[in-house]
């Protein structure tokens, strides 16, 4: 039965934010219209938090490599490749100074 209260309300609260005001509203209408007991009711807002906190970090995982994958496709260099092209810029422009004494 929790198991299936757990279900609802992820799918509910989108399973990603919801605030902790919003989500102890829930839980006490939960509580009272499936007549859990308090500790059941602390259990599940627990372990509704846990997941929801899981699940924003795999959203912000899953949006980084998202960004960089459009940023390969539209040719944007890393900083590490910048860094490097800006190196290599400065060691010829040495040679050229040095070339042209």
């Amino acid at each position: 039965m929790l198991e299936l209260i757990e279900k609802t309300v992820l799918t509910a609260m989108g399973a990603v934010s919801m605030t902790q005001k919003k989500a102890e509203e829930m839980l006490e209408e939960l509580k009272q219209r499936c007549n859990l007991s308090e500790e059941e009711g602390k259990d599940l807002l627990q372990r509704l938090q846990g997941i929801a906190r899981e699940n924003q970090s795999k959203l912000q995982e899953m949006a980084q490599q998202e960004v960089h994958k459009a940023c390969q496709r539209m040719g944007v260099v890393t900083t590490e490749e910048f860094e490097k092209l800006r190196k290599k810029v400065t060691q010829l422009e040495k040679k050229l100074r040095a070339q042209s004494r």
